[in-house]
């Protein structure tokens, strides 16, 4: 993981990743789908290794991926333990429609923990358009991966649903990893919904949000956003608001109400002084 040193840079970061899965899971399938890049292995030697880059987005930084589909044949096996090594990320992929293909993840997960251990992975059901034909129910697969701490996607490359989003989540679960999220975090491109937040609780004091004229789940969205980014206390026409002040402050607030504001006094009988006198 890096950046390379050439003058004029097309991302900001490098990942390698594997896609491991036994053969005619649809590996390749997932590769093709991806227009962007190249798909010619810089290594010369590249029998039973399939090769692809892409390039993703992910908060504002660009990320380039390097995939390498190793071969689910047993002659391969010894291909994807060197290829292995430097590699930042792995995809368990099966087929949905194949029972045997997802009972062989209990092996592929020891080769990862023999050749490979500590590197992040993902668990990928394929062939999502192919559910008709499903033998692997989706509880079942989410429950596995749970049980072995993978996040878990149902892909369909037919479709273009969820193949991005599966390496997006991987870059995104490895570059926390390493400590790189304070980097890009001061440059994340917020959401509408976040820049709507934050303009809203920026000049709102926590416990005026109540009285906004908005939906109450609107209203709860809002105050959870506040105490999650720290802006409980806001100035507001030169005072500071907290959940503290508003709690504490209540009861001061209405002892100042209930006292009556008195006319001001006539001057002492024996005030000489000439300011001092009623005209």
């Amino acid at each position: 993981m890096g950046t390379q040193g050439s003058p004029v840079k097309s991302y900001d970061y490098l990942l390698k990743f594997l896609l491991v899965g036994d053969s005619d899971v649809g590996k390749g399938e997932i590769l093709d789908s991806l227009q962007d890049g190249s798909a010619e292995s810089p290594y010369a030697y590249s029998s039973g290794i399939d090769y692809k880059t892409t390039t993703i987005l992910l908060d504002g930084r660009r990320v380039k991926l390097e995939l390498w589909d190793t071969s689910g044949q047993g002659r391969f096996c010894t291909i994807f333990r060197s290829y292995s090594r430097g590699a930042q990320g792995i995809l368990l992929v099966y087929d949905i429609t194949n029972r045997w293909s997802f009972d062989g993840i209990d092996r592929w997960i020891r080769e990862i923990d023999e050749h490979a251990p500590g590197v992040p992975r993902i668990l990928v059901g394929n062939r999502l358009h192919l559910a008709f034909k499903r033998q692997v129910p989706t509880e079942q697969a989410r429950a596995y991966a749970e049980k072995n701490g993978m996040t878990f996607f149902e892909v369909s490359p037919l479709c273009n649903f969820n193949v991005i989003e599966s390496f997006t989540e991987l870059s995104r679960i490895v570059l926390m990893r390493h400590g790189m999220e304070k980097f890009w975090r001061p440059n994340r491109v917020f959401s509408l919904q976040d820049l709507c937040c934050r303009a809203i609780v920026s000049c709102t004091p926590v416990h005026l949000i109540d009285k906004l004229p908005l939906p109450v789940a609107i209203k709860s969205h809002l105050k959870s956003f506040s105490m999650a980014n720290g802006m409980n206390a806001v100035m507001m026409h030169g005072r500071s608001y907290s959940l503290a002040n508003a709690a504490g402050g209540s009861k001061g607030n209405s002892l100042k109400r209930s006292k009556s504001i008195r006319p001001p006094q006539s001057p002492p009988q024996n005030c000489t002084r000439s300011n001092c006198k009623i005209s």
